[in-house]
């Protein structure tokens, strides 16, 4: 049986079975798949999962549907070159539905899109900022608008106030939903933006934020 079993999915032949060779091997082909995605689509940033985020939920509302999913999906084998017919893709979409769908309503929420995505701890989780010294919350702030100023224009916006906004509300509300997001994101755009341009400047968030950046 040990013979048998290596020579089917010893795919090197070097007398060893690998990671992936073993999970060709006790995996059905969906969870397979599944464990390939996320090894290939891994996300350290809430600002670049909000802009898929945003893409892939084209009706803007709050979920992703079937249908988006598919979309998402499509487009990921597309990118990555590989052919994948049109009931594979529909088997692969319903595998991950079936995954991650908790509530059984056939739409994905932020959380579920999350888990898929295989996005990283949050940003925010390294800091304390209400118990550090004015120079430790001047430092740390540096760090922070930086990660999430990816565009590195100086102000956030689109997909970079989005993902902000999402650390944000998961270090008190672990669970949020889309609607969630999007109406706390207008309180924070109403307070920040001082000069209503849409975009939160350096400036303007390090005043919400009590922060003080001149000497």
């Amino acid at each position: 049986m040990k013979e048998q079993l290596m020579s089917t999915y010893d795919v090197t032949n070097d007398g060893r079975l690998q990671i992936q060779e073993l999970a060709n091997m006790i995996l059905t082909e969906e969870d397979n798949f599944l464990l390939l995605f996320q090894r290939e689509t891994p996300l350290n940033s809430s600002v670049e999962f909000m802009r898929i985020w945003r893409h892939y939920d084209a009706d803007s509302s709050g979920f992703i549907s079937t249908g988006e999913l598919r979309d998402f999906l499509q487009d990921l084998f597309q990118q990555q070159e590989k052919n994948v017919s049109e009931a594979k893709l529909k088997e692969y979409t319903d595998t991950m539905m079936k995954l991650f769908d908790k509530n059984n309503d056939g739409r994905l929420d932020l959380n579920d899109l999350a888990r898929i995505l295989a996005l990283q701890e949050n940003f925010l989780l390294q800091f304390k900022l209400d118990a550090s010294s004015g120079e430790e919350r001047k430092r740390d702030f540096e760090k922070i608008f930086a990660h999430y100023d990816v565009s590195k224009t100086g102000a956030l916006e689109g997909p970079e106030v989005d993902g902000f906004v999402k650390d944000m509300m998961e270090l008190v509300k672990p669970s949020i939903t889309g609607t969630d997001l999007d109406k706390f994101r207008e309180i924070l755009l109403h307070h920040c933006d001082v000069n209503k341009d849409g975009k939160i400047q350096k400036s303007e968030l390090a005043l919400c934020l009590g922060i003080k950046t001149t000497p």
